[in-house]
């Protein structure tokens, strides 16, 4: 990690609305004081130390569903596996991050709560987790994907209100089927607490899903996958979450999980600040193909697949990273770099209710950046004004 908080960085400057061709940032103690053309900085920050691409400058990315990474999973984490978590995503261009649960039973996911509560008082050397995803375990049996139906309970307020009152603030997002027996109460009681209520792993059918948004649910998880899908005569959850503009849409850009035709058909419509990259990755990504877990059931990665062991059909998280979703949308799907930016920064940020200070690059937000090159491969990440990568 570099000292120094200091610096100017130019290039083609990534800002909402559009591109500033002949761009710079300028980061000082922690923050930007400045984000604009190159003509138009002020004489006092001129002097600082600088770094030049001929690519973009861009927000950091964040994901708000992922799982784990360089050989570790949120589920089994102390402060050393959350390191290795956050140094790798952040060595992909993720600056801030959910740490995403499994379903589990209810003392396994006690113990992610503590461990990353723990994590968070202190101080966060590489990507920021900004709380906890809890992905089940208040999912449908019909569609558990790669998570143990085991462990699928009905949702609990009870439990919901216990967590919050313990550790409050720091559950961000709980996915549920909505369809199921006490759904739509826990969607309620979510949003009432500023907790984010996202389907997935759910059976429900279009009118359940829209009985949940007007509970509450704002949110559809993986997007296509381990929902019920889209039928002329019966939308499902899949023509839901297309349809309704309420809700914000979560997109696997990997090719794996889902065809670009169909991102490209989701963008089209999700118009409104309302599309979400996320990576789902789970232990494997940075690491070489082979055996892994995801929670507690057996994986194997191969060619960078992870499916869920000797199975051919269930797909078991991603090897996926931010930046390789971000290139995905631009160079396969055909997003601009400045359309691609605010579906893999500024409208996370805006779901987290932290737009206020990270997402975009603007004076005053926390200095989370990025510099690509014109190939947009990564050249270097600053966290909080601090250079990582």
């Amino acid at each position: 990690m570099s000292e120094g908080t200091e610096q100017l960085l130019y290039g083609k400057v990534v800002i909402p609305g559009g591109v500033i061709e002949e761009g710079v940032v300028a980061i000082q103690d922690g923050s930007i004081v400045y984000a604009g053309e190159v003509q138009n900085l002020p004489e006092r920050w001129q002097s600082l130390s600088s770094k030049k691409t001929d690519g973009y400058i861009l927000p950091g990315f964040i994901d708000v569903h992922v799982h784990g990474g360089n050989g570790e999973d949120f589920m089994y984490s102390g402060k050393e596996e959350l390191d290795k978590i956050t140094s790798f995503h952040c060595s992909q261009g993720t600056t801030a991050m959910l740490a995403t649960t499994m379903t589990a039973p209810k003392a396994a996911i006690d113990k992610v709560l503590k461990e990353v509560h723990d994590y968070k008082q202190q101080d966060m050397p590489y990507t920021i987790i900004e709380g906890v995803h809890m992905e089940g375990p208040f999912i449908s049996p019909k569609w558990p994907g790669a998570q143990n139906p085991e462990h699928i309970v009905n949702p609990n307020v009870e439990w919901l209100e216990a967590w919050e009152s313990q550790y409050p603030g720091l559950i961000k997002q709980v996915t549920l089927a909505p369809e199921r027996e006490g759904a739509l109460n826990a969607i309620a009681w979510m949003d009432a607490h500023g907790i984010n209520a996202a389907l997935g792993h759910t059976d429900a059918t279009y009118e359940q899903v829209e009985a949940a948004v007007e509970a509450g649910l704002r949110q559809g998880v993986h997007t296509f996958n381990a929902m019920t899908p889209l039928h002329h005569r019966k939308p499902g959850t899949a023509g839901a979450v297309l349809s309704d503009d309420r809700i914000h849409a979560e997109i696997i850009a990997d090719g794996i999980h889902v065809h670009p035709a169909c991102i490209s058909i989701l963008a089209k419509l999700k118009t409104n600040d309302n599309l979400i990259l996320i990576t789902d990755a789970m232990s494997a990504a940075g690491m070489p193909d082979g055996d892994y877990t995801i929670g507690d059931l057996p994986v194997e990665v191969k060619d960078g697949i992870a499916m869920l062991k000797g199975e051919t059909s269930s797909l078991a998280g991603s090897t996926l990273t931010m930046i390789k979703g971000f290139r995905y949308l631009v160079e396969t799907v055909g997003l601009t770099v400045e359309h691609a930016s605010r579906v893999a920064s500024f409208n996370p940020a805006k779901r987290l209710r932290i737009e206020n200070r990270t997402g975009t690059l603007e004076a005053g937000k926390q200095a989370d950046v990025l510099m690509l090159d014109d190939s947009l491969n990564l050249q270097g990440v600053w966290v909080r004004g601090r250079q990582v990568f």
